[in-house]
């Protein structure tokens, strides 16, 4: 008996030719896209993982998964080799901030950081600079199977820094959520939080797009001042816009003093979306899960940086029912993709389930990948405000998918596809990326960008910042 060996997939994500034939029709909303013989891991809690199934996009939607699917005039790509999952969803990333990627790799704790990016680098930015930054991380994204990014925006000095942060999103195509907040620190117009409403009329207007807004704001004063602080007046500002709420910094006793004042308001609720929680106390976990708050984790953020208890609160989460979302937050300091932080998590949790249980009689309480993978994808979506349009491979829903070569070296052969996907791919697995139906990354390359460009632009960016003195 020989073993099977797996041709070359010239009809596939590799194949020029498709792509061609995906682009020469993207202007027709009725194009039929059909992915064959893939392993579709849904990440629906109906559909689970399907073997050798088909999944057929039309226009940017998912209409049907399953076996045997009609080719009808359909663009028919062999997925014979490959998982289908969902794009990840970042539910909080400083993107303008991408040009100083790793300048403080060991950066010692929160106030280091503070004081270097947010009073130092952050008030030199220009509108250009946002841009630029913001750009890159988005790309940056998509190259790594991140479909849907949240950028918590904290540096909209201007108007103008707005608009170029959103257009950045617009240009790169992914799935944008556009979370403005003023600068904690330097110069700035003072137009936030006034501007969201010109924003939302100028960016975000109808219900299909790639776009979404939401309020960005700290838990508590103690950084940059009560203008900045989620409270009554903000939470009746994104009630006004009909948008939703994302706050950072929320750690330890001031900020779950502040959680149990917000659930007093009446302004704790599904709308409001808390960032790290990390050291909370139980009673304010108590008031996050019986109000339906959202919480999106940063595992290598909390744990590299050592915020507050440096532990990611997944625990204390799950057990008030709150499955959270993951994020990457700073690039000044940490790794950009979403497998770093489904690994983190997953270790960090596991080994904390059997330290606690160590020496006695208890089981430990592990998470899974198939959870870490929920996290990063469908709840990722609904800390996001999109679970009913991403993050899930699901009929109705728009097409925001990954196929990931399960041959490759790395990831032969294929055994469990779940595990695969978290601890065995990265980014060079990924042949091919679509949001909305939309390819960008094919072949392993991500679509429409100059490089060399890019490149220059970056690094011109990086070089003003750094050689402008903090105003």
């Amino acid at each position: 008996m020989t073993n099977r060996i797996l041709p070359l997939i010239s009809s596939g994500t590799t194949s020029p030719d498709v792509l061609e034939q995906l682009r020469r029709r993207s202007a027709d909303p009725k194009r039929r896209v059909l992915f064959t013989g893939a392993t579709i891991v849904t990440m629906d809690p109906d559909s689970g993982v399907l073997d050798g199934a088909d999944l057929l996009v039309e226009g940017n939607a998912i209409t049907a998964i399953g076996p045997d699917l009609s080719r009808e005039g359909a663009v028919v790509v062999d997925a014979t080799g490959t998982i289908l999952t969902p794009g990840f969803v970042d539910t909080h990333r400083h993107a303008w901030q991408t040009q100083l990627r790793r300048i403080m790799p060991d950066v010692d704790d929160l106030g280091a950081y503070v004081m270097s990016t947010l009073a130092g680098y952050a008030t030199a930015y220009r509108p250009e600079d946002m841009y630029v930054g913001t750009r890159l991380a988005a790309l940056t994204a998509i190259d790594s199977g991140i479909t849907c990014m949240l950028d918590f925006s904290h540096n909209s000095r201007t108007p103008e820094h707005s608009d170029a942060a959103v257009q950045a999103l617009i240009d790169t195509g992914i799935r944008g959520v556009h979370a403005s907040m003023g600068p904690h620190f330097g110069d700035w117009a003072k137009q936030w939080p006034g501007d969201l409403a010109r924003l939302k009329e100028k960016y975000f207007v109808g219900e299909d797009g790639l776009l979404t807004l939401r309020l960005a704001a700290l838990a508590t004063d103690e950084v940059a001042g009560a203008a900045l602080a989620y409270g009554p007046e903000l939470a009746r500002t994104a009630k006004d816009l009909g948008i939703g709420v994302s706050v950072d910094a929320v750690f330890g006793v001031s900020s779950s003093r502040a959680i149990l004042d917000w659930e007093r308001a009446g302004i704790l609720d599904a709308d409001l979306t808390l960032i790290h929680a990390t050291g909370l106390t139980p009673e304010a976990w108590r008031a996050i899960g019986e109000s339906g708050t959202t919480i999106a984790l940063a595992p290598t953020s909390d744990a590299q940086i050592g915020l507050e208890t440096a532990i990611p609160a997944i625990d204390e989460a799950l057990s008030v029912g709150v499955r959270p979302g993951l994020s990457i937050d700073v690039e000044v300091a940490l790794a950009s993709d979403m497998f770093t932080q489904m690994r983190a998590l997953h270790a960090i949790q596991r080994m904390r389930a059997v330290n606690t249980a160590h020496g006695t009689d208890q089981q430990p309480a592990r998470i899974t990948t198939h959870d870490v993978l929920d996290f990063a994808t469908l709840q990722g979506a609904r800390t996001n405000g999109l679970a009913g349009v991403t993050g899930s491979l699901t009929p109705g829903k728009k097409a925001d998918l990954l196929v990931i070569q399960a041959e490759d070296l790395n990831n032969m052969p294929l055994n469990d596809a779940v595990g695969t996907v978290v601890l065995g791919s990265d980014a060079r697995n990924i042949s091919a990326v679509l949001i909305n139906g939309e390819p960008r990354k094919w072949n392993g390359q991500v679509l429409d960008v100059d490089l060399a460009a890019l490149r220059d632009e970056v690094h011109a960016s990086r070089e003003y910042v750094l050689n402008t003195p903090a105003v």
